[in-house]
């Protein structure tokens, strides 16, 4: 059996699994596509609607059949909420997700960090690469209820006079297909849209992890009384997306205090040229918004979120600029080109990915290994191996340009024994983005 960690990722055999999560809780599982959307209100498996096609809820035991999901189906996020209404989920046991296998087998276990204040905890998400299912831990918390997150995710909810009184009442589902509510997030995407038409760019669109990650981090910074990419919980603002379960290219966020509404805040942004940069940047394809009131003074906090999703065409065409990029560096010194080699590119994806996983930035890694340990390992035979590592930089033109301006990594760049190359981008961690060159000859 595995012991997962927030972020942390298990490759599932085929056939049923079974999900349990023992104690005083209600277990709740969304079936989504990869945009974070269920297809209709019979994708909320919950207590008061415990089936759907390839998924059964009893008691506090979910069976998936990821194979029998309907049509379309690429992700089940599975949430723990209080059984006793009202009650928060600090005041609890800390819910521990426990992952059986087809034959019964313990697979996999995660015990997120005890939440606070929050009412509904994303523990786990099932999701599909390729043609393989994986497990991702989540451990994300959530303040809005069960009925909140359901709307999230788009399911419509009707909400009922609570029973007994000061209680929430439990979510009830609306007849009919389902659709997203007007505004969930009280015109914020609407306001941005229409200053990105005006500038050109394409609209964004919601997700729900996005918006689960910036209530999250934006209940950190009230919590704290203050504004910060890190919280006072330690977890970034990166860490918080990647930990609900959103992989991405580009990322950008804005963290602000003081404006009242979302028209406020948003005008707010569209002031500075930064930050109107980042509103208007056509990089984005999604974003979410979150705000929570704290502080000595009980001002609002704001995290705004934007972000392209990872795709394999989007991380190839990222290393892809990187590699050009680096050998127009090498033209102009007069050097020969370098060439792409599928060893060196997995060395390096690798190793940009065990950073953001491990929560480190060092050539050495926490178990000693080194560039040349990781390309053989990768099944390179090259006898020469060079590495140049990066993090923080938002594209390939800057992350270029910084290895340029630094002469040991502008030393690997332009090294004239170095014939082949691969590039390798991962985002999350403290800073975002995490940068890997490995150079061989």
């Amino acid at each position: 059996m595995r012991e997962l960690v927030p972020g942390g990722n298990l490759p599932l055999p085929d056939g049923a699994l079974t999900v349990r999560v023992p104690g005083p809780f209600d277990v709740s599982a969304l079936i989504t596509d990869d945009g974070g959307r269920v297809g209709g209100d019979g994708d909320f498996v919950f207590f008061n609607q415990p089936s759907a096609p390839g998924a059964r809820l009893r008691g506090d035991t979910l069976t998936l059949d990821p194979a029998r999901l309907r049509p379309g189906a690429t992700r089940v996020t599975i949430a723990v909420s209080p059984a006793a209404p009202g009650t928060p989920l600090g005041r609890l046991p800390v819910p521990a997700l426990h992952v059986t296998d087809p034959a019964g087998r313990p697979l996999a276990r995660f015990t997120p960090r005890r939440p606070d204040r929050e009412t509904v905890l994303l523990l786990a998400e099932v999701y599909r690469r390729g043609p393989r299912w994986k497990l991702r831990a989540l451990g994300q918390g959530y303040a809005d209820g069960l009925a909140g997150l359901a709307r999230d995710f788009g399911v419509d909810v009707l909400d009922e006079d609570p029973e007994p009184a000061g209680a929430p009442a439990p979510p009830a589902l609306r007849s009919g297909a389902a659709a997203p509510p007007p505004d969930p997030d009280g015109g914020f995407l609407s306001l941005v849209n229409s200053a990105r038409v005006r500038a050109g760019s394409p609209p964004v669109a919601p997700d729900a992890r996005l918006a689960a990650a910036a209530r999250a981090h934006a209940g950190a910074m009230a919590a704290a009384g203050r504004l910060g990419v890190e919280g006072a919980d330690g977890v970034c603002v990166h860490q918080r997306v990647t930990a609900a379960g959103y992989a991405y290219l580009a990322v950008g966020e804005h963290l602000v205090s003081g404006p009242r509404t979302p028209a406020e805040f948003v005008a707010y942004c569209l002031r500075g040229d930064g930050t109107r940069r980042t509103v208007l940047d056509p990089a984005f394809t999604q974003a979410a918004v979150g705000s929570s009131r704290g502080g000595p003074a009980g001002d609002v906090y704001w995290t705004a979120l934007w972000a392209r999703p990872l795709t394999p065409g989007g991380l190839a065409r990222t290393a892809g600029e990187v590699v050009d990029l680096t050998n127009h560096e090498r033209a102009r010194a007069g050097l020969r080109a370098l060439s792409v080699d599928p060893a060196l590119t997995s060395a390096a994806q690798a190793h940009s990915a065990d950073m953001v996983a491990r929560d480190f930035y060092a050539h050495t890694s926490p178990d000693g290994g080194r560039p040349w340990d990781r390309a053989a390992a990768a099944g390179s035979g090259l006898r020469s191996i060079g590495e140049n590592i990066a993090c923080g930089q938002r594209s390939p033109a800057e992350v270029v340009t910084g290895w340029m301006n630094s002469p040991g990594h502008r030393a690997n760049i332009l090294e004239p024994d170095f014939t082949r190359i691969g590039v390798g981008f991962a985002g999350g961690g403290r800073a975002g983005t995490y940068w890997t060159q490995v150079f061989g000859g």
